[in-house]
């Protein structure tokens, strides 16, 4: 994959058309219909040839608005980010938990996104107003630029991890109803995690409590300055 190849369909914007007859479909409707594919069936099955099909072209045509599949991705991961949302200009903490819901409700709508917004890889506009978004939550605060990123990281970490282990509510119920039954066959050999389990039952707090104590390490660091 070449980076440049993907800074360059990223950051297009505004670029002057090619002259020649008006094309078929726009680079706007061929990463929505990939977007809706992977929507609907995941990111893998958004490939060059399925999309083509969507929006009605050969695959050729295809590769006349988009290189590859690296950049095709790099464009749906950007669109379906959108812009970055508002955090107002209270409290560090408040700006950056508002920022982490708005990541969370975006993953979880489109799960795809946690394969294919990982790892090194080249921001598109969008994505790189959402960093700017929460830099911004941290700007004032005695961090250095480093560990104000290493912050976001830390906190998209967690994020990510509790959308990944989500399932959906019937799933999560007959999970929780198997483990019951295993744990109370097996209190005696398991006492910590029958207790722990029993204690949790019913909860669903799990991305709050992790989030506020990301929050918490954060904050200790700023005092200790």
């Amino acid at each position: 994959m070449s980076y440049d190849g993907v800074a360059q369909v990223l950051w297009a914007q505004g670029r002057t058309p090619r002259r020649g007859p008006r094309p078929r479909v726009s680079l706007d409707g061929i990463v929505a219909a990939a977007v809706r594919v992977a929507d609907a069936e995941g990111l893998e099955a958004a490939s060059m040839q399925r999309v083509a099909a969507e929006v009605g072209v050969t695959k050729m045509a295809l590769y006349r608005h988009v290189p590859g599949k690296a950049e095709l991705v790099a464009l749906m991961v950007d669109r379906t980010l959108g812009e970055p949302p508002a955090t107002g200009d209270g409290p560090w903490r408040a700006r950056l938990a508002a920022w982490a819901q708005a990541m969370r409700d975006g993953f979880a709508a489109h799960r795809w996104l946690l394969a294919a917004a990982v790892g090194p890889r080249v921001f598109g506009p969008n994505e790189l107003g959402w960093l700017e978004a929460g830099l911004a939550a941290l700007d004032g605060l005695p961090l250095g630029p480093a560990e104000r990123l290493d912050s976001l990281v830390l906190v998209g970490s967690h994020v990510r991890a509790l959308v990944q282990q989500a399932t959906e509510p019937a799933t999560e119920r007959a999970l929780a109803l198997a483990l019951a039954d295993v744990l109370a066959s097996r209190a005696d050999a398991y006492p910590l995690a029958a207790a722990a389990f029993a204690g949790a039952a019913g909860r669903d707090d799990a991305f709050a409590f992790g989030l506020e104590r990301v929050l918490d390490g954060i904050e200790a660091l700023v005092a200790s300055r």
